[in-house]
């Protein structure tokens, strides 16, 4: 058992150390890397669309100091690949064309931080 209790952390303490420096590691376990004129959200394992997002919310509020009404918009077209991240921009010329999320009344590939920050919560539909 103490083999396990010492594995892990050390893991975890590893598996941070990969990231570049400049990287931000969100709340979800997300590393998101400034990337040009925007940041990408490189894979780290079983994620869906909604982490991907939630970590680029949290990054360009926290990070970037942003208002949570910015609009922030995927550069990568869905669908995503297995073991493929997402990259962002602020920009809407480099907009993909969906979010590849499930929204209603949201056209093209980009949402507010707000929303994206929203994400991050545990499902809506999960009743407790």
């Amino acid at each position: 058992m103490r083999i396990l209790s010492f594995a892990l952390p050390f893991a975890v303490a590893v598996g941070l150390t990969a990231a570049p420096a400049s990287a931000y590691l969100a709340s979800n376990g997300l590393v998101v890397q400034p990337q040009g004129d925007g940041f990408y959200v490189p894979y780290r394992g079983k994620s869906g669309a909604r982490a991907f997002w939630c970590a680029a919310g949290e990054y360009a509020q926290k990070q970037l100091g942003l208002s949570p009404s910015v609009t922030i918009f995927r550069t990568s077209e869905p669908p995503r690949r297995s073991g493929e991240g997402i990259a962002f921009s602020l920009s809407p010329g480099q907009a993909a064309s969906k979010t590849g999320l499930a929204t209603f009344g949201t056209r093209g590939g980009g949402i507010s931080i707000n929303h994206a920050r929203s994400l991050c919560d545990e499902s809506p539909f999960l009743f407790r």
